[in-house]
């Protein structure tokens, strides 16, 4: 069985262009409206969802994000981890405080794919030990900080993701403040793929009693996908 990352990546690599990476927060405002908040998204175009666990120690939240961190892992089982989530359809796991030396969870001939950040600052070195652990796709952190919308994008987004691609094949999604068209087309011109989280969920936090959440978020989110879908890329 492939893992569905690896088949969306190749279909957008065969099809020229970059991916649409949606961010939530799985149970935001609740269980049920994340799911019809998922197939909003869905019909909207994006190409990827990834689905945040809230933690009570979070490390890289914004004001509107909460990621997935290792405790809770921890505190489930590994092993037992891994077997649940692939049973109910999960292809990756993103682990914020997982330094890329250890090895507690099991190794990339599992199903799930190993996604692994690199921000800013990460040495050429570590650039190098990070992305021998990875699989599925790396997340190049565009700025330092915690997540959150910002009114402009880095200049070293370019230099960057062309220094990771010269030690790893993997395909390059880039993240942490792109919250418009024109934002995640440029982004979609130099990676493989484009996050947007926070834009997304303060939208949600906005319309959380709002019946008609699945229509407005399709509406915020279609024209950044749009966007990225102009944007024709040369096949790797």
């Amino acid at each position: 069985m492939q893992n569905r990352i690896d088949e969306q990546f190749e279909a957008l690599r065969q099809n020229r262009r970059a991916g649409f990476i949606a961010y939530i927060t799985g149970g935001d405002p609740n269980l049920e409206r994340t799911i019809d908040i998922a197939v909003a998204l869905a019909e909207a175009g994006v190409d990827f969802l990834e689905l945040g666990v809230p933690f009570s120690d979070p490390l890289a939240d914004g004001i509107a994000n909460l990621y997935s961190y290792l405790n809770p892992i921890y505190q489930y089982g590994f092993e037992q981890f891994e077997q649940d989530a692939v049973a109910v359809g999960i292809d990756g796991l993103l682990l914020l405080d997982l330094p890329p030396d250890e090895h507690l969870l099991s190794d990339r001939s599992s199903f799930l794919h190993r996604i692994r950040l690199i921000a800013p600052t990460t040495s050429e070195d570590r650039i190098k030990t990070i992305v021998a652990r990875a699989s599925g796709f790396i997340y190049y952190v565009s700025r330092e900080g915690v997540t959150g919308e910002q009114s402009s994008l880095s200049d070293s987004i370019a230099a960057q993701v062309e220094k990771i691609r010269r030690y790893s094949a993997l395909p390059i999604a880039v993240g942490f403040g792109i919250s418009n068209p024109e934002q995640a087309a440029q982004v979609a011109a130099l990676a493989d793929a484009v996050v947007v989280g926070s834009a997304i969920v303060r939208r949600i936090g906005e319309l959380a009693n709002d019946s008609e959440i699945g229509p407005k978020l399709r509406e915020l989110v279609r024209p950044m996908v749009q966007a990225v879908k102009l944007i024709s890329k040369s096949q790797r």
